[in-house]
C-alpha cells in the first residue's frame, strides 16, 4: 500500500469530498493502521485485526463517494457491493462468497497489470518481430480439397534457400522494421491467428470459465483475423507479456495482498435490516446479513485460485437507515462494526463549496462539455449561493438526495444551452451565468421543482 499519513488521505479527500471530517479521519486511519500492522513483527501481526466501519448518513452526502476514491487512492484490493445483491444460497441473487471471489479476481487484476509493466517492453520487441514475420512471410491458407492434397502431398522437409535469398529476406525484414517503427504501416491490414476466448457459464450470478473448470484439459481454439497493424500489435504484445508473466507467481502474490489488504465497502447495509419482526420479508433480510457475517467474522472462501481467509480484510458498511435502524441488524453483525461514523445532512455553505472547491466540480464538468460544442460558460460567485439555494430548498421541501440534487438543478438550469449547442456552423460563444439567470431558469425559485422525470 501507498505510505499515506492519514493527513495525506484525509487532504486527497478533500479534492473531491466536501464536509464529512469524522468519517475520513475514521477511514483514514483505518488504511494508516494496515499500514502499521504490516510493519510489526510477524506474531503480533497475527493478533491485531483490522477494526471495521460502519457509516451511516443520508443519501447524497458522500458515503459511497468516499469508497470510490479509496479505490482509486489505495494500492491494494478493493471491491464495492451492495448488499441487497446478496442473499441466502438456494434464493434469488447472488451468494455471498462471491465478494470474496471478485476481491481475489481484482487483486490478480492488479499484480497482473504490474508485471506486465515490468515486462512490456521486451514483450513489445518480441510482439514486433511476429508483426515482421507475418509482414514478410503471411500465413498461407491451408487447403481443404483432400484430392489436391493427395495428387500434391505438402513436403515436411524445409525448402533450400540460397545464400542470395537470405540476404534479401533480411534486408526486406530491415526495411519492414524500420516502417514499422516510424509508424508507417499502422493501417495496413494483415491476418494474424487470434485465441478464441473459451465459453461460460453463469451460474447462481457467478461467471464460471469452461476452461478453468476442465483445468487446461481443453485446447485453446484460435481463429484467423484480419485487422490493421496497429491493432494487431495490441493483441501480439498482450500475448507475448502474458508468455513471459509467471502465472503462478502472479495468482500467489495477489491471494496474499486479499487477504493481507484486501478492503470490502458493503453499501445500502440498511436494506437488509429487518425492522417488522421475523417474519415476510424480514426472513430473507436476516438471512442476508447471517450469510454477511460469517465472512465479515474470518473465514475459507474456496476460489479458483485457492482457499483465501478473511480474517484480516477491512470492511467499510454504509447505510442511510431512514426507516431501519442500526439496532435492527443482527447484534452478531453490529459487534463487527466497532467504529461507526455519523454523516451530517449538507447544509447550504456545504451545497456552494461542493459547486466551487472539488477537482471533479459539475461547474467544471459542464464548462468542459459544454466547450466541445464551442460554448464557453463561466459562472458569477452569486449565480452559484443561488444554485446551491435552490439546491438546498429542493432537498428541504422534498426528498433530501443530496447532492445528488444538484445534478437535476443543473440539468433544468442548463437545458436550453444544452439543447442549442452544436453543430460546425455554429460560432464561439461566451456565456455568463449569472443571479438572474438562475432565477429565470430555476423554477425551485417559483414553485417546487419536479425532479421526477431526472433520474437520480
Amino acid at each position: 500500500m501507498k505510505e499515506l499519513t492519514p493527513r495525506e488521505i484525509v487532504r486527497e479527500l478533500d479534492r473531491y469530498i466536501i464536509g464529512q471530517e469524522e468519517a475520513k479521519r475514521a477511514v483514514a486511519i483505518a488504511l494508516r493502521n494496515r499500514y502499521r500492522r504490516a510493519r510489526v513483527n510477524e506474531a503480533m501481526r497475527e493478533e491485531i485485526f483490522p477494526k471495521n466501519i460502519l457509516m451511516v448518513g443520508p443519501t447524497g452526502v458522500g458515503k459511497t463517494e468516499i469508497a470510490r476514491r479509496l479505490a482509486k487512492l489505495v494500492q491494494a484490493p478493493f471491491v464495492k457491493v451492495e448488499a441487497t445483491k446478496f442473499t441466502e444460497v438456494g434464493y434469488v441473487g447472488r451468494d455471498v462468497e462471491s465478494i470474496i471471489r471478485d476481491l481475489v479476481e481484482n487483486a490478480v487484476r492488479m499484480v497482473r497489470d504490474e508485471h506486465e509493466a515490468k515486462v512490456r517492453t521486451r514483450a513489445e520487441v518480441l510482439a514486433e518481430d511476429r508483426l515482421v514475420n507475418l509482414i514478410v512471410h503471411p500465413p498461407k491458407k491451408p487447403t481443404n480439397n483432400p484430392f489436391q492434397m493427395l495428387i500434391a502431398p505438402q513436403s515436411s522437409s524445409e525448402p533450400v534457400i540460397s545464400d542470395e535469398e537470405k540476404e534479401r529476406l533480411r534486408g526486406r525484414r530491415d526495411e519492414v522494421r524500420d516502417q514499422l517503427r516510424k509508424g508507417l504501416m499502422e493501417e495496413t491490414e494483415i491476418e494474424i491467428e487470434v485465441s478464441e476466448k473459451t465459453p461460460e457459464l453463469e451460474v447462481g450470478g457467478n461467471a464460471i470459465n469452461l476452461g478453468d473448470m476442465m483445468g487446461g484439459f481443453m485446447p485453446k481454439r484460435t481463429k484467423q483475423r484480419r485487422m490493421k497493424i496497429k491493432d494487431a500489435r495490441k493483441i501480439l504484445v498482450e500475448e507475448e507479456a502474458e508468455k513471459l508473466i509467471d502465472q503462478d507467481a502472479v495468482q500467489e502474490e495477489a491471494v496474499r495482498r486479499a487477504e493481507q489488504n484486501g478492503i470490502i465497502f458493503l453499501d445500502e447495509i440498511d436494506k437488509v435490516a429487518g425492522h417488522g419482526g421475523g417474519h415476510g420479508p424480514d426472513v430473507s433480510r436476516e438471512g442476508v446479513q447471517r450469510d454477511i457475517l460469517p465472512i465479515v467474522e474470518g473465514s475459507t472462501v474456496n476460489t479458483k485460485y485457492g482457499p483465501v481467509k478473511t480474517d484480516f480484510m477491512l470492511f467499510i458498511a454504509a447505510g442511510a437507515f431512514h426507516v431501519a435502524k442500526i439496532s435492527d441488524l443482527i447484534p452478531e453483525l453490529q459487534g463487527r462494526f466497532p467504529v461507526r461514523v455519523n454523516l451530517k445532512s449538507l447544509t447550504r455553505e456545504d451545497f456552494v463549496n461542493i459547486l466551487v472547491k472539488p477537482d471533479n466540480a459539475l461547474t467544471r464538468q459542464y464548462a468542459a462539455l459544454l466547450e466541445t460544442d464551442k460554448v464557453h460558460l463561466t459562472f458569477d460567485e452569486a449565480a452559484l449561493k443561488d444554485i446551491a439555494e435552490a439546491a438546498f430548498v429542493a432537498n428541504e421541501s422534498g426528498e433530501d438526495i443530496g447532492a445528488r440534487r444538484l445534478h437535476a438543478v443543473f440539468e433544468e438550469l442548463l437545458e436550453d444551452i444544452s439543447f442549442n449547442a452544436g453543430g460546425d456552423e455554429m460560432p464561439d460563444v461566451y456565456l455568463n451565468i449569472t443571479p438572474d439567470y438562475v432565477r429565470e431558469h430555476l423554477s425551485t425559485f417559483h414553485q417546487p421543482m419536479d425532479t421526477r422525470k431526472y433520474i437520480l
